[in-house]
């Protein structure tokens, strides 16, 4: 199998091209999205063959839960718990945008997604075409790297393809990303107005501690 690479328009995503995308995922099949920061492997997420394919692909320890992409900041609350202000200043500040933020996974989202923590990772990128592409799925998709155990993110879909293109049937080509960093992680998962920084990316964590101070 060699993977069908896509061409999208990044700005201005064709309907018709969003279309297919999503009735892949539907079918099960797993697609390497672009976001702001690297491209992504996205699957429906109540699927859980297609959950179990990116663990595969990606070699990943299966106690390590998955992050979702978003279309928009309501849907972090139809499938997440116990949102509290710390999360509206931290989104209010950060989405769209570099910042994936772990709290706690309400009862819609499967427990294999979370590794069986009971948390969820979530993040709203700055990039119109995984946003469209939830939007039409209705669902919020997988987000973890497109990339194999060991070996760089990629920023391009050909990178993409050097590195998957044998293992996924479809690569969405938007382009080279915005960024080469990685998201900034903020746990705040623990207790109440409790947060923690697991990893500092393209979002300092002097701004993630005075948005949230």
């Amino acid at each position: 199998m060699s993977a069908e690479l896509l061409r999208v328009d990044p700005d201005e995503p064709e309907p018709e091209k969003i279309e297919y995308i999503v009735r892949c995922l539907q079918s099960g099949s797993v697609v390497a999205l672009p976001t702001d920061t690297f491209y992504g492997l996205a699957v429906d997420p109540v699927n859980l063959h297609a959950v179990d394919q990116i663990y595969d692909l990606k070699m990943r320890m299966r106690h390590k839960p998955l992050s979702l992409l978003l279309s928009d900041v309501a849907q972090a609350y139809e499938i997440a718990r116990s949102l509290d202000a710390l999360f509206d200043r931290l989104v209010e500040r950060f989405w769209p945008g570099p910042l994936t933020v772990i709290v706690r996974a309400g009862s819609r989202l499967p427990l294999r997604v979370t590794a069986n923590t009971g948390n969820v990772a979530l993040r709203l990128p700055d990039a119109a075409i995984p946003r469209a592409v939830v939007r039409c799925l209705g669902l919020p998709v997988t987000a973890t790297s497109a990339n194999v155990l060991g070996a760089p993110e990629c920023t391009h879909a050909l990178g993409v393809r050097d590195q998957l293109g044998d293992r996924i049937p479809l690569i969405v080509d938007g382009g080279p990303t915005a960024r080469s960093l990685p998201t900034t992680i903020v746990d705040l998962s623990g207790a109440p107005r409790m947060w923690q920084v697991l990893r500092e990316g393209a979002i300092p964590t002097h701004e993630i501690a005075l948005t949230l101070q």
